[in-house]
């Protein structure tokens, strides 16, 4: 063979193994970027409402704090519509009858154009009505009484709290063992005005005690105040059972107040006595003992002799 026709393969030779190796290297790079594309497909983030939960365990009576309550992140397709929400995510409301037979009736062949407003408003009310029964504020469950237990992150339910002016509040806010008695006042009464639900007052009861007159066989009319009950926590003046934000002072006809079996008992007593007074005690001065105080004896008439000259003297 010639030296010509030698070279000659060669060269073919060479260019075939590296035109070899070039096909393989381009074979191993593309192959992985493709199957990296289509077995990582881009996932979209799930849209996340706002849901107010039990920030720790609460108890049955227990008055909701603003450190009781918390906003958590909760994936909006699993929100419950008795979910209390923020509002600021827009809860989709389940179909209607009426929305699903226009969406039927799209389908059948009805212009998209002539459906698409009618649907458009039906959200918008469906999500305002949503907006309205979720509530919002997290200040707007403040001062809710817990009436179910309910554990930390758990979410809030109306059914589970007492709202103030709800029915059955008053009896959800009453501590265990105590009851609930209303007395009239008014505004000389009850300071003015100035007591309002929540404080600590004293109960004061004026009644006029009749003393015999020994002198002229006689009775002599006289009034006696005396403190019935102290520290007594006032749970609502009227039907209001928390003040406003703005409200310094409350003006009502009755003052309902907590108190025990017992102390309920002395004051119905003392309501027949006479009349009632309520007395504003300080912050500082609510740690005290709560309850009726022990009756006076009744004042009597009691004649002296000194010198031989009579000297009457009340004795209480």
């Amino acid at each position: 063979m010639k030296p010509a026709r030698i070279a000659v393969i060669c060269i073919a030779a060479a260019a075939a193994i590296g035109l070899a190796f070039v096909v393989r290297a381009m074979g191993s790079s593309g192959k992985p970027v493709a199957v990296a594309a289509a077995s990582a497909p881009v996932e979209e983030a799930k849209p996340m409402a706002k849901v107010l939960v039990a920030a720790r365990d609460l108890d049955p009576g227990k008055r909701l704090e603003d450190g009781d309550l918390t906003w958590k992140d909760w994936p909006v397709d699993e929100v419950n519509p008795a979910f209390i929400t923020d509002g600021t995510t827009p809860i989709p409301a389940p179909p209607t009858a009426g929305q699903a037979k226009a969406a039927a009736g799209t389908l059948e062949g009805a212009p998209a154009a002539a459906n698409a407003k009618p649907n458009n408003a039906i959200a918008a009310v469906a999500r305002a009505a949503n907006d309205v029964a979720t509530g919002g504020a997290k200040a707007d469950y403040i001062g809710s009484v817990v009436r179910e237990p309910i554990l930390a992150g758990e979410p809030i339910v109306a059914r589970k709290i007492v709202r103030a002016g709800d029915s059955g509040y008053l009896a959800a806010y009453l501590e265990p063992g105590m009851r609930a008695m209303a007395i009239r006042v008014t505004v000389e009464t009850a300071a003015g005005g100035f007591i309002l639900p929540g404080d600590r007052v004293d109960v004061l009861l004026t009644r006029q005690t009749s003393l015999s007159n020994l002198d002229n066989a006689g009775q002599d009319s006289k009034f006696a105040s005396s403190t019935v009950m102290r520290n007594i926590k006032i749970l609502a003046i009227d039907q209001t059972t928390r003040a406003g934000d703005d409200e310094q002072a409350v003006v009502g006809a009755t003052a309902t107040l907590e108190v025990g079996p017992a102390d309920a008992e002395a004051l119905a007593l003392a309501k027949s006595e006479g009349e009632l007074s309520l007395v504003l005690r300080s912050y500082a001065d609510t740690a005290g003992p709560s309850g009726r105080v022990q009756a006076p004896r009744q004042s009597a008439a009691v004649r002296i002799f000194r010198g031989g000259a009579p000297e009457v003297v009340v004795v209480q």
